[in-house]
């Protein structure tokens, strides 16, 4: 299998190209610099493995949740990819790429969590498949961290920055739930992307390019504060 996958819903932007088992990636840390980075990055890829868009089976991006403009960007890029060589598209959650990294480091089961801004966390629980790949254990969504929704079982990994900006009140919200040191500072990663893809491809989950669509979970880009000194 030949797959080129994106990711560029947080601060973080990477591209990644998956060939059968191996896996390049191009990841840096550069919050206002996607628009820049990514289209290098993927041709980068593409010309150290002597490859074409057209030689490849498939494109993968992270469809958020995540920064508005980072998600946009990210579907704008592999829509455009994928008119362009006639290629299926794999949508992958954000937050189930995040949980991968969990998942990776001996985890069982995590609570992946973005900082969502104004005082919101995007939220996700993950468990590994037989073959140690993230699948949903329940609904994504957008909520304050207080409201994170409690888990059945216990045994569970926090993984994001949303466990460094609210993890106060998520450490003490699930307690007992959690198990090992959470790790606030991983951010997702189109490695993790495209190993995702490769699965869901394998299941038949490509879409057309048209329906490469973003999940934002909010649909407020900006709110004002409701008390304004005038």
């Amino acid at each position: 299998m030949k797959l080129l996958a994106i990711e560029t819903a947080t601060e973080a932007c990477s591209a990644a190209l998956l060939l059968d088992r191996d896996v390049w990636v191009r990841f840096e840390v550069e919050p206002r610099a996607h628009a820049r980075l990514i289209l290098p990055m993927m041709e980068g890829l593409l010309a150290e493995a002597g490859l074409s868009l057209g030689q490849l089976d498939a494109l993968a991006f992270g469809r958020g949740p995540g920064a508005f403009t980072g998600v946009r960007i990210a579907v704008g890029v592999i829509q455009g990819a994928a008119f362009a060589a006639d290629l299926p598209v794999v949508p992958v959650s954000t937050l189930a790429a995040l949980a991968q990294q969990g998942l990776d480091e001996g985890a069982d089961q995590v609570l992946a969590a973005l900082d969502a801004r104004m005082g919101e966390v995007y939220w996700g629980a993950f468990r590994g498949d037989e073959d140690g790949l993230a699948v949903a254990a329940g609904e994504e969504r957008v909520c304050p961290p207080e409201d994170a929704p409690l888990p059945e079982w216990r045994g569970w990994l926090g993984v994001g920055h949303g466990w460094s900006a609210h993890g106060t009140v998520l450490t003490s919200r699930f307690g007992d739930c959690l198990s090992g040191r959470p790790m606030p500072d991983a951010l997702p990663s189109a490695a993790e992307v495209a190993r995702l893809a490769a699965r869901d491809f394998t299941r038949g989950r490509a879409v057309p390019a048209e329906s490469a669509l973003p999940v934002y979970l909010r649909n407020r880009v900006a709110e004002k504060p409701r008390h304004q000194a005038l």
